[in-house]
């Protein structure tokens, strides 16, 4: 399984590889030149943290799978910028500069949600920001959790 080395996150704290983990986790690839990515996925998924936050693992990767392959020192600094700045992200952030966790997770474009169990199973791969991916993902999480299933 590919995950990023601990020098591939520039923000936040590295995020050990889901076959670590101990509860489960959501990852979504995304790319800044991506307009679904930066209106609807990013916003989704700091809606996410701050309902699921301490129960589950939230990553956002920033790939160039499907995108313009650039050097780290043309990325980062925007990414950084991005992350910190522009949209206040609580969950780390890593470079898949040239796409290979992307391609070895089998990602169809950006954004791709990738969802894993405790101990790193893939249970779900969905592509795309719009509400389907969405209600699909949050369903999932709630399950998961336990949390927003009352009637």
């Amino acid at each position: 399984m590919y995950w990023p080395a601990p020098s591939d996150f520039v923000w936040g704290e590295p995020l050990a590889a889901p076959d670590t983990w101990l509860r489960p986790g959501l990852v979504m690839t995304f790319n800044l030149e991506c307009p679904g990515c930066v209106s609807r996925g990013i916003p989704f998924l700091k809606r996410l943290h701050g309902e699921f936050g301490g129960a589950v693992h939230l990553l956002a990767v920033h790939t160039s799978f499907g995108h313009r392959l650039l050097e780290r020192g043309a990325v980062e600094p925007t990414l950084l910028k991005f992350a910190r700045d522009f949209a206040r992200l609580p969950f780390p952030v890593a470079l898949d500069l040239d796409g290979t966790l992307a391609r070895s997770w089998q990602t169809e474009g950006t954004p791709h949600w990738l969802a894993f169990a405790p101990g790193g199973e893939l249970l779900r791969s969905v592509y795309g920001s719009q509400d389907n991916a969405q209600t699909r993902l949050q369903y999932l999480l709630q399950e998961w959790t336990g949390r927003g299933t009352e009637a």
